[in-house]
């Protein structure tokens, strides 16, 4: 899975635990697109998490 460019935001590990409290292992992925954002004036495409899409953080293309 993709990480941010901007916040370095990834994979997140843990464990899902049953009513029983049974552990298994989990992984929660990060919403990452693959946008076209302008880097000094010329567009690039970057792996850019909602969160810094949605707070202006970059700027789109």
């Amino acid at each position: 899975m993709a990480k941010c460019d901007i916040c370095g935001k990834g994979v997140h590990f843990g464990n899902n635990v049953s009513h029983s409290h049974r552990r298994s292992n989990a992984i929660w992925n990060s919403n990452v697109k693959r946008v076209k954002c302008k880097v000094n004036g010329s567009p690039v495409r970057l792996h850019v998490c909602t969160g810094c899409l949605k707070s202006g953080r970059v700027e789109r293309a």
